[in-house]
């Protein structure tokens, strides 16, 4: 078992590792791009990277306070639905006003299990994890971001 510190610390390394290695990776307009803290351009609508004890989840996370305008916002992703799922190449789980950490959001996710973020020995598995997906999202936002602006 880790202390507090200690898991903090293996965290921010992996991280840091994460960012080092998708460092030379251009987004798909050929800009420099901080992956980990990805910035779609649209308010409460984040690309979120987790990776925990047992499991890793990249996701679309839609934090709208408001119920009625975070679901206006599924429903825009609903019909874009088949261009993200050609972009990742795989399904994903859809969830409306779900609580996965305690606050009312709406997702579309991808996790996997078995995997722990506190052994280096399955950092590899984790950066394959998200290296594609992040990417994929990337090019799936350049062309999904405009539909998205009568919602701002």
């Amino acid at each position: 078992m880790f202390s507090r510190e200690q898991a903090s610390g293996l965290r921010e390394e992996f991280w840091t590792t994460f960012g080092k290695y998708m460092s030379p990776v251009y987004s798909s307009e050929g800009m420099k791009i901080s992956w980990i803290n990805y910035h779609t351009g649209v308010k409460d609508v984040y690309f979120r990277m987790k990776a925990e004890k047992k499991t890793a989840v990249i996701s679309i996370s839609i934090e709208h306070r408001d119920a009625g305008i975070q679901e206006l916002y599924f429903e825009q992703f609903l019909e874009l639905k088949q261009l993200l799922h050609a972009a990742l190449e795989e399904e994903w789980t859809w969830e409306l006003h779900s609580q996965p950490d305690g606050k009312n959001i709406s997702r579309i996710y991808k996790e996997i299990s078995n995997v722990s973020v506190f052994n280096k020995d399955d950092w590899h598995e984790l950066i394959s994890f998200f290296k594609p997906r992040i990417i994929a999202l990337d090019g799936f936002w350049e062309d999904a971001k405009y539909s998205f602006e009568s919602l701002k």
